[in-house]
């Protein structure tokens, strides 16, 4: 096993970390209070990775079974309990919890809880998930053939 080539050959190094605070408020905060913050996008990051911190409110949705053809998703639980859909059951995630999904895989989340629940979510390679988190509600609403190619278009394929 060895290291990827290079993509980085100067001598010295560069300046070009980017730090947020943990006082940042979220990005976008969603009707059912769903707070999204953007830890690292994928412009931030060249496309490497998605990196998105998700407090749900009590009995907040998240996602119906689905999967993706060009992403992987991971899941860690950060506090409260999350449902976590692996493909064959159910699991209660909690605090330290991990879920690896990779690409084609089927999963999906929802908070079943009285109280929130936090989680750290990472998409692999950085897709641009942004417009899908800002607009999801909204499509929903219209259905349809606009809910499916924007689904499709967000690499999201819902069973």
């Amino acid at each position: 096993m060895s290291y990827p080539e290079p993509r980085y050959l100067g001598e010295k190094g560069e300046i070009n970390a980017v730090f947020r605070s943990a006082g940042t408020p979220p990005d976008i905060v969603s009707e059912n209070g769903t707070a999204t913050h953007y830890l690292a996008d994928h412009a931030t990051t060249g496309g490497e990775f998605g990196l998105y911190k998700v407090d749900l409110g009590p009995r907040a949705a998240g996602a119906k079974p689905h999967f993706h053809r060009t992403i992987s998703e991971s899941f860690y639980v950060l506090s409260g309990e999350l449902r976590l859909y692996d493909g064959e059951r159910w699991i209660t995630g909690r605090q330290g919890d991990f879920l690896y999904v990779p690409v084609g895989g089927v999963h999906a989340f929802t908070n079943d809880s009285d109280d929130p629940v936090s989680m750290l979510l990472l998409f692999s390679p950085g897709a641009p998930r942004e417009e899908y988190f800002e607009r999801v509600a909204e499509v929903a609403q219209r259905g349809g053939d606009e809910l499916r190619a924007f689904q499709v278009r967000h690499d999201s394929y819902f069973l």
